[in-house]
């Protein structure tokens, strides 16, 4: 994208069931860093716009993170060939710029009342695209928020939280809480670096988000009994749930419960009015300790990464 091109970036419309960035949203990212017109990439014909990749990023970062918004006009006969061309030409020049892979892709759906068919053609062509430009591992999160009106959970008394300034007592859970995870990225994570370095890996990430590092507490039993840990935390939206874990030898008894539930009372006593959260649709114990937790989906968001490796 070029300075010339933004009267017609803002003027995109997009009319399928697929969570997209109009004007408003892409005026307030651009003013953040978080777009940026060489992370926003056009296909063009005669002058004509055919096709629009928007990449985000963080206000900090050097390389986008994510493709958040892709859309072909509908005029485009075969969109999902189109978009793979628009990737692979945004992929190459990302890393030429030192990008050690290409992003992944947030194929983002609102929880709403659009037909299945129309959705599934909405998804099946990014997809597609997604997958001919090296995009071939997919996974499905659900996204969850909090609200005050859903309830505040009363305090634990199976649990006791306590702040731990020792980020090296952190790795360790982290290493504890990843064996048995239904996690895919935990999973693949440990499987590709180890638990010592998927734990390693997990506390630079959390320590670099907006949330705050003295939030973060440790969970054990009355009797002294390592349980878990809860990392309340912030995206650059707004609080979020981080990280929870409970150890292997305490799970089935709902002590994650009490760890999310220690999470959204620190955010609420914060003032939060939404809290938001992700897990995999493929870890059910976890959506449905969000879904007794008061949470509620709001997006189901279908994610194309790089292979590993």
């Amino acid at each position: 994208m070029t300075e010339t091109d933004l009267d017609a970036v803002l003027a995109w419309d997009v009319k399928e069931p697929v969570l997209w960035m109009d004007a408003d949203r892409y005026r307030e990212e651009t003013a953040a860093r978080q777009f940026r017109p060489e992370w926003t990439w056009l296909a063009e014909e005669d002058g004509r716009i055919l096709a629009r990749a928007v990449w985000w990023g963080r206000s900090d970062s050097a390389h986008p993170l994510a493709l958040d918004c892709l859309s072909a006009h509908a005029s485009v006969a075969d969109p999902a060939a189109l978009a793979a061309e628009l990737l692979t030409a945004a992929h190459a020049e990302f890393a030429e710029r030192g990008a050690a892979e290409p992003p992944q892709y947030n194929i983002m759906l609102p929880q709403d009342d659009s037909d299945e068919e129309s959705r599934a053609a909405a998804v099946g062509w990014r997809e597609e695209a997604a997958r001919r430009a090296g995009l071939g591992e997919r996974m499905e999160r659900l996204r969850f928020e909090w609200a005050p009106e859903n309830g505040t959970p009363e305090p634990s008394d199976r649990l006791v939280f306590t702040a731990e300034p020792d980020d090296e007592a952190f790795v360790e859970v982290f290493r504890q809480v990843s064996r048995g995870s239904l996690d895919s990225e935990t999973v693949a994570t440990v499987a590709a670096e180890g638990e010592e370095g998927a734990a390693r890996g997990d506390l630079a990430f959390y320590l670099s988000c907006p949330g705050k590092r003295e939030w973060w507490r440790l969970a054990h039993t009355p009797d002294g009994r390592l349980a878990g840990f809860a990392i309340p935390s912030r995206t650059p939206y707004g609080p979020n749930v981080g990280y929870l874990g409970v150890v292997p030898e305490l799970r089935g008894q709902r002590y994650i419960d009490d760890v999310l539930g220690e999470i959204t009372r620190f955010h609420a006593g914060e003032g939060a009015r939404r809290i938001t959260a992700t897990t995999d649709s493929t870890n059910v114990p976890m959506a449905n300790a969000f879904r007794r937790g008061g949470y509620r989906v709001s997006e189901v968001r279908v994610i194309m990464t790089a292979p590993a490796g």
